[in-house]
């Protein structure tokens, strides 16, 4: 659901990109009090494992489309909604910027559609609501499905919404937004499932980081964190360098659903200021659309693979520092306060 330059106009983007820089900014300021050490390695390992899983893509039977995971839910049912909206904004920036998936005019839409509705709606509306009695299999696989569900659909109606404040004439309201919520009711099926799967796996090794596990403390294993860290550092290097390589070649569903609408998979960039913007992305990107650059002559999983790879370690290294950094701005402000 990364959304390209040409569906929005520079005002849409605007204001999108203050809408999650405001988001961002009241999650820094959130988040102060709850920078840890068990925090930071987790916000810097899980958000490098939601950039590997996002390259698998998942076939749609009976559509032609496919799907990857948006990662937002998980990321805040493991790290909390502050940190988790954090964490989904490195990974997305980072994808834009070296990685040309998403255009960088669209990029504060991106962050708010995958970021926002799951951190801010989803998790505390459904998933906290439903594991505040405690925490079991079932309530984990129930609570993360519908809590999936709700934040991909209210992500593809904001897609919508934003590409017919953007004047896309080409694109009539009331298809795309039946295509559009449709295919993602599918994606966010799977997506809960998978979400599901991650986030039982940690409850069950170490429930106190899962945050409103509550009494289900008595099924922990008291896995030390370091195993945890390394069991989801060697699936990211796995998913990343070695599944990537077998992920769906079919349309991702904003795509599918902007083909059988207009008959194309994407819209015509025009406009002199989309036109720089993409100009300055190509420069950036250094490997693009997870491929080296054309007159490379490697073979095709190559790329995948080093994109893969080198993607999880960039977003592990960017999350890590920003949480040391706001950690180091939480301990000059308590000094400055004390004073």
């Amino acid at each position: 659901m990364h959304m390209a330059d040409a569906l929005i106009t520079p005002l849409v983007g605007g204001v999108m990109y203050i809408a999650a820089a405001k988001a961002g900014a009241d999650s820094i300021k959130r988040i102060k009090g709850d920078m840890d050490e068990t925090k930071i390695p987790m916000m810097g390992v899980m958000g490098a494992f939601v950039f590997a899983t996002q390259m698998i893509n998942f076939t749609i039977p009976g559509t032609g489309s496919s799907g990857h995971l948006g990662g937002g839910m998980l990321l805040a049912a493991i790290l909390g909604p502050y940190a988790g909206f954090l964490a989904m904004a490195a990974v997305l920036t980072i994808q834009a910027l070296f990685f040309a998936d998403g255009g960088l005019l669209a990029l504060g839409c991106n962050i708010f559609n995958l970021g926002f509705y799951t951190c801010f709606i989803a998790y505390p509306l459904i998933y906290k609501r439903m594991l505040k009695k405690g925490c079991s299999t079932a309530r984990i696989t129930w609570a993360s499905m519908l809590a999936s569900i709700l934040g991909l659909q209210l992500g593809a109606f904001s897609v919508v919404v934003q590409t017919i404040l953007s004047g896309k004439i080409e694109l009539p309201f009331s298809s795309f937004l039946l295509l559009m919520q449709s295919i993602h009711l599918a994606i966010g099926i799977v997506e809960g499932l998978v979400t599901a799967a991650v986030i039982s796996f940690i409850w069950k090794a170490r429930p106190e980081l899962i945050e409103g596990a509550g009494a289900a403390g008595t099924n922990s294993f008291n896995v030390p964190l370091k195993r945890i860290l390394l069991s989801l550092v060697i699936a990211t290097l796995a998913i990343g360098g070695i599944l990537s390589w077998y992920a769906s070649s079919n349309p991702d569903g904003l795509e599918w659903s902007l083909y059988n609408s207009t008959g194309e998979e994407e819209l015509i960039q025009t406009g002199e200021f989309h036109q720089k913007l993409s100009d300055i992305q190509n420069k950036l990107a250094i490997l693009p659309d997870y491929s080296f650059k054309a007159g490379v002559e490697v073979p095709e999983q190559a790329g995948t693979s080093t994109s893969g790879i080198l993607g999880s370690v960039i977003t592990l290294l960017v999350t890590v520092c920003a949480g040391i950094i706001i950690k180091a701005l939480t301990k000059k402000t308590t000094r400055d306060d004390t004073y």
